[in-house]
């Protein structure tokens, strides 16, 4: 939708595809389209255990996946936005 209103996609667009691809078992597609989907993915990983095992303590690991998942993004965005002008 932000595509269609402002004429550049935007830093998450191909989330949903780069998920179907890595479910299909192309990773090398699933990267082109969204750089951060394996950043993306191990954030969810350690989330969902940051839930489940209260044992542990995964407060920093998911707060630093986060932030880099963050540069990925913004960085690969940037790099896209850069090379279609």
């Amino acid at each position: 939708m932000n595509k269609q209103l402002f004429g550049i996609e935007c830093p998450g667009c191909g989330t949903q595809r780069a998920i179907a691809f890595l479910l299909e078992g192309e990773f090398f597609e699933a990267f082109k389209i969204f750089p951060a989907i394996y950043t993306f993915a191990l954030f969810f990983i350690f989330l969902l255990l940051h839930l489940l095992d209260k044992k542990r303590n995964y407060t920093t690991v998911v707060i630093a996946i986060a932030i880099l998942n963050g540069i990925v993004i913004l960085v690969s965005y940037a790099l896209k936005m850069y090379s279609i002008t």
